[in-house]
């Protein structure tokens, strides 16, 4: 039986995720067109269970809100799973050459250095508010860091003549790297000295 590769380019052997907290929530289940259509969109906790590059896709097609205020966009958030699916596959081709590793492999281990264990809430006694800090749950872990990447990758590209390939590639490999250049590394760092502060 030949090997389903993801893009019919990468293969998934000897990916694996280290982080236990993460490994039921990232799924490596290569896929050839990594789509498949919000099939699944009812079911709960379904979107764990769906290949963690088509995930990456679905995100780049809307970079969410900040400060419940829509976020930045540009021509590329035309909600066309093709044109996200491509920017995609021509990162990966870039972060291979790069690189000179599976590009598959480079994203996942980035996923795992930028997935934030704790996050802040707030708390109200007498009137008065206070922060807390409370662990963050691995699906929700996984929500943030793609939701951060994009969002970085966006401002990086934002009002400039960079291109999204080169924005979002900076940004996986600067969090492969564990640099803080990366929005996703920056943020984690961020939040979890407030968690550190708070207790």
């Amino acid at each position: 039986m030949a090997e389903i590769k993801v893009f019919n380019r990468w293969g998934m052997d000897g990916i694996k995720i280290e982080d236990i907290g993460l490994q039921p929530y990232v799924t490596l289940n290569p896929r050839i067109v990594p789509r498949t259509g919000a099939r699944y969109a009812g079911n709960k906790f379904h979107k764990s269970r769906t290949f963690i590059v088509e995930r990456l896709i679905n995100k780049l097609m809307i970079p969410g809100h900040k400060s419940k205020k829509h976020f930045k966009t540009s021509y590329h958030t035309t909600g066309k799973a093709n044109t996200a699916s491509e920017i995609v596959e021509d990162v990966f081709k870039k972060i291979e050459k790069t690189t000179k590793e599976n590009p598959i492999k480079v994203f996942v281990k980035a996923l795992e250095n930028a997935a934030q264990r704790e996050e802040i809430i707030t708390i109200e006694y007498g009137g008065a508010r206070y922060p807390k800090a409370v662990e963050c749950s691995p699906q929700r872990r996984v929500d943030l860091v793609l939701r951060h990447m994009t969002q970085g990758a966006y401002h990086r590209t934002f009002n400039t003549k960079k291109s999204m390939v080169d924005g979002l590639s900076e940004e996986i490999l600067n969090a492969y790297k564990l640099s803080s250049a990366s929005h996703a590394i920056s943020k984690k760092l961020e939040i979890e000295r407030q968690s550190d502060s708070s207790r």
